[in-house]
């Protein structure tokens, strides 16, 4: 039993992620910075802050054993997953894409896919917010970047990649602290809803 601030009481985390895997691993790249999303996620919504989740890859599940309870032996994906959360903050649709890279000097643009590129175009378009949170593992930081300035830079480059000094500058790190993880909104306020201070 883990005993956190407030009185909150949670017991270990007892699923298959406990078996140990390679920091580096492409099985275990991002899991660091989706988990600490989640755990900022749910104290969001503890404190009535905002109201964000992670979104569910839809799949269509095919073959389940029910011997041993419920086990999904066969599934598959039904379509292409967009953005990795979505949710609302101070009355305005949010969503964005959570990446990581081991890279110490770049942001390989192989790690987003056209039609996530689509739906935050789309996002943009109807008044929502869109960003990514790219996390350089190496450096231990984390960027929020305004997902137009991803789309524009795709659009007028060749290159298969962002320089890290190009996050450093376009971006604004995002500070981490206990709880949440990841003070990723008061980046939010920064950028999008602080612009006159």
């Amino acid at each position: 039993m883990i005993n956190y601030p407030g009185g909150i009481k949670k017991e270990p985390y007892k699923g298959k992620r406990q078996r140990l895997v390679s920091r580096n691993s492409a099985a275990n790249r991002g899991m660091n910075l989706e988990d600490s999303i989640n755990q900022s996620n749910d104290y969001y919504a503890e404190i009535n802050r905002a109201l964000i989740l992670k979104r569910p890859t839809p799949i269509n599940v095919v073959k389940v054993d029910y011997s041993h309870g419920a086990l999904i032996k066969e599934a598959y994906f039904e379509k292409q997953s967009t953005t990795d959360y979505n949710g609302i903050y101070k009355g305005k649709y949010i969503d964005f894409e959570a990446k990581s890279t081991h890279l110490k000097t770049s942001f390989p643009l192989n790690n987003i896919t056209p039609h996530q590129i689509k739906h935050l175009k789309g996002v943009i378009h109807h008044g929502g917010i869109a960003f990514f949170v790219i996390e350089f593992e190496m450096q231990q930081q984390a960027f929020l970047v305004d997902a137009q300035y991803i789309i524009d830079f795709i659009n007028a480059n060749k290159r298969k990649s962002i320089p890290y000094l190009d996050i450093v500058k376009n971006g604004l790190e995002i500070k981490r602290s206990y709880r949440p993880a990841l003070l990723y909104l008061d980046a939010v306020d920064e950028v999008y809803f602080n612009k006159n201070i």
